[in-house]
């Protein structure tokens, strides 16, 4: 088998100095990762968050004995690495669910080359022992991991080898990222079902017929694109938990539930819901050992359709105990809106509506119960977020009657499970220029690690809240996303925690093994 070099042509620039200075240009493999990021922000939230992936990236391909370099322009910053592999020696069974190109950013930095800093020499980390190395590359974020695997044979296997998958599980770090889903209005679910070839729920395109979404890092402003070939048609993104994602189906009647791991392309299918309903509040926890699915009320099956106040639980653990849709009544007097729940400390929240308040769902016992609202006359489009293991409640506070401005907060709920301490109050220039583009359409918000995202409904205008450093900045627009007048609402949100692996998923096979028995 013949090696051979990937490049295409050489690139050349000068320095101040006049020295002609030659770069390779990156293989057709390093165009398919795309990150955006905002250049032009007041803001930097990368202060606690993973460092760049360039270094990350840059030290593994040194440790692995192969050459890498970064180039810097006054105009372009970016870092490039290429490599020579076996022919032949890697298959397309698993590609890159990342697609991304490069932003332009400033730099006032001179032409260097790394491969000259002692500290990268390759004399020296070509030598590391293959277990360190392993270690280093189950650090990596998820798009240069999968970057990283197109080395080598051996670094391509990684995803396939248990011995790193159990290594990945205990060490790799937890990354607080949000994943976006354009989002469908309740009108789309109730005339059609998406049954027509046109844009449906989660970006799903007639000419592709494929659903993307959007992963967005907080750390370092960045955007992905990721897909899901693997979904079907007819279903939408209802709750995220522990690197999985819960669709559920579109169509009126038995909800069909499948959760997917989009890193890898894993799909795993649970039993159907035992009772009709078209768009129920979703709530879904899968931890290390156990999975928890509630599916809670729903008034849209049709106009003339009676309340449906129950509530379907699915419950499965790695102690062997299984609960398959045991049905339990949601409070009197209850106005859900449907939508999705909020897991803190084994508990599903949701907001109740007519009047403010918050209904909690405990899992163990499977029963409701309510808890009262802060300010709940006064406030506007109430969210509940899980931030930091807590309870947080983001609303508008509006008192017409009442010589106090308008203003967003945000409230804690406290240990006892009753009381609630405001923590946060936006500034109010900022909540002026945030109403004027809201303009009373209302706002949904999702909240994943120390990040608070804040969504303008029927646009992709976002903000960012940093709770540790009390900070707030505009998301700049997702790139990927055609703002071309599509017939979608807004975006969707979900606390997303990318991961390569999910054992979790292995106890719904065993729960197939055993219903075919």
């Amino acid at each position: 088998m013949r090696k051979r070099d990937i490049h295409a042509l050489i690139i050349e620039s000068k320095d101040n100095e006049g020295v002609t200075r030659r770069m390779r240009k990156p293989p057709a493999w390093t165009k398919d990762y795309v990150r955006e990021k905002d250049l032009g922000s007041s803001e930097d939230v990368s202060g606690e968050g993973p460092r760049s992936f360039k270094d990350e990236e840059n030290l593994a391909l040194m440790m692995s004995g192969y050459k890498t370099r970064t180039k810097t322009r006054p105009d372009c910053s970016f870092s490039l690495g290429y490599c020579s592999y076996m022919e032949g020696a890697f298959n397309n069974s698993m590609p890159s669910p990342f697609s991304y190109t490069f932003t332009p950013g400033i730099s006032s930095a001179n032409v260097t080359d790394t491969v000259a800093n002692t500290w990268m020499d390759t004399r020296i980390w070509s030598k590391l022992p293959q277990p360190l190395i392993d270690r280093v590359i189950a650090f990596l974020p998820p798009p240069a991991f999968f970057r990283a695997r197109c080395v080598c044979k051996r670094w391509y296997s990684l995803l396939f080898s248990s011995n790193f998958l159990e290594l990945y599980i205990q060490i790799s770090p937890r990354r607080h990222w949000f994943l976006f889903f354009k989002h469908k209005s309740l009108k789309s679910y109730i005339c059609g079902n998406n049954s027509s070839t046109t844009r449906g729920s989660g970006g799903q395109t007639s000419t592709a017929n494929i659903f993307e979404g959007y992963l967005f890092d907080p750390y370092d402003i960045a955007w992905y694109r990721i897909y899901f070939p693997l979904v079907p048609s007819g279903f939408s993104p209802a709750a995220a938990s522990g690197g999985l994602i819960c669709w559920v189906s579109d169509e009126a009647g038995a909800k069909s539930i499948i959760l997917c791991n989009p890193l890898i392309g894993s799909l795993t299918q649970l039993p159907p819901t035992l009772r009709p309903r078209l768009f129920p509040s979703t709530g879904f926890k899968a931890g290390p050992s156990s999975i928890d699915v509630a599916i809670a009320g729903d008034d849209l099956i049709s106009p003339y359709a009676v309340k449906n106040l129950s509530t379907e639980s699915f419950h499965i653990d790695a102690g062997g105990f299984y609960s398959l849709w045991g049905t339990t009544s949601l409070p009197r007097l209850c106005s859900l809106e449907s939508g999705q729940m909020v897991c803190v400390d084994d508990r599903f929240y949701c907001m109740n509506y007519n009047p403010f308040s918050v209904l909690v769902y405990e899992i163990a016992e499977n029963s409701w119960c309510k808890i009262q609202a802060p300010m709940r006359r006064f406030l506007r489009s109430p969210s509940l977020v899980e931030s930091m293991d807590k309870l947080i409640l983001v609303a508008a506070v509006e008192k017409s009657k009442l010589n106090v401005p308008k203003s967003l907060r945000l409230w804690s709920l406290q240990a006892c499970g009753t009381t609630w301490v405001e923590i946060e109050r936006m500034p109010q220039q900022l909540y002026q220029q945030f109403e004027e583009l809201e303009a009373g359409h209302g706002f949904d918000c999702v909240g994943h690690g120390k990040f608070i995202a804040i969504i303008i409904r029927g646009s992709d205008r976002a903000l960012l809240f940093d709770i540790f450093r009390k900070a707030w900045q505009w998301i700049p627009p997702c790139p990927c996303m055609n703002h071309g007048g599509e017939d979608v609402n807004g975006l969707h949100g979900f606390a997303y925690e990318p991961t390569v692996t999910t054992p979790v998923t292995g106890l719904l096979d065993q729960l197939t093994i055993l219903s075919v028995i």
